[in-house]
């Protein structure tokens, strides 16, 4: 049995520990509330650029890119959005789960694929299993702006129109509540999935549909990837708050069965001494 001193030491460690989980599920809760904001404020963006390309691309058949066809496929892209930092419960890990069981099955070799990683956990774990990761990214702050991943979206996206891909797939969180997101996957290159549900609006377009679809479907596409990140990063904060306001309430828990622990052995403890002392005064008489 545990002495009372250890049992005491580990109080007052798990006490520290619940402090520290307490401060980091507030800080999570506050990064959330911005990052469900800027991820909210973005889908009007994201729908209105997906009806003009649709009203271009679905409304005229004299009009068509590179973009929008699809092509045998010799090499597939896996752009992947993970987080630079775990403690976050299981955000990162079904995500890497699914986009490895997806991998594993469609490709027999490596040199079928290669990987886009935005996050420090999904390259680092894609580099461990040899997987050829052929763009990264890390360090991007809680809040990222469009300009913090432009670079990576337009190689990415330029990597589809030079051929090194046949396709692009998308892996990410998506966000749904605080407490639920599902890992989705979505098809990013070639745009063949760019239908709205609502009713397309007839435009006239200066100088041609031709020119401005050159000009949207790469910004479309880029705009995708931005759109994921912050779906994505919402969903971090909300498993990162969650996951430490679980952990904190186990803290709690654990101190109070220590404490009831401590209380019965010393009071075991006191028991045995008045016991001892009767004992010693009995023998005197």
């Amino acid at each position: 049995m545990a002495s009372l001193r250890d049992i005491k030491n580990r109080i007052t460690s798990t006490k520290k520990t619940s402090q520290i989980t307490k401060a980091m599920e507030m800080v999570s809760a506050s990064k959330f509330s911005r990052a469900e904001q800027n991820a909210k404020a973005f889908v009007p963006y994201m729908e209105k650029i997906q009806e003009v390309v649709a009203s271009i691309a679905l409304g005229s058949t004299d009009v068509s890119h590179p973009m929008l066809v699809k092509r045998p496929v010799k090499r597939t892209g896996y752009l992947v959005i993970t987080s630079d930092r775990g403690l976050a419960g299981a955000y990162n890990s079904n995500i890497l789960r699914a986009a490895y069981q997806t991998i594993q099955k469609r490709h027999k070799s490596t040199d079928e694929y290669s990987i886009i990683a935005i996050g420090r956990v999904g390259r680092d774990f894609f580099r461990k299993r040899g997987a050829h990761v052929i763009l990264d990214i890390a360090g991007l702050g809680d809040q990222p702006s469009f300009a913090d991943i432009k670079d990576i979206a337009n190689k990415a996206v330029s990597m589809f129109a030079d051929e090194t891909f046949d396709e692009i797939y998308l892996y990410y969180n998506h966000f749904i509540s605080a407490i639920q997101h599902e890992v989705t996957e979505k098809k990013l290159l070639p745009l063949t999935n760019i239908n709205t549900e609502k009713q397309l609006t007839s435009y006239e377009f200066e100088p041609s549909q031709g020119e401005i679809l050159e000009v949207l479907l790469p910004q479309y596409a880029e705009s995708l990837i931005y759109g994921a990140l912050l779906d994505g990063k919402a969903s971090e904060h909300a498993a990162r708050m969650t996951a430490m306001k679980n952990a904190t309430d186990n803290a709690k828990e654990l101190i109070n069965s220590l404490t009831l622990s401590y209380n019965r052995a010393r009071q075991a403890a006191i028991t045995q001494e008045i016991t001892e002392i009767v004992g010693g005064a009995a023998a005197l008489e």
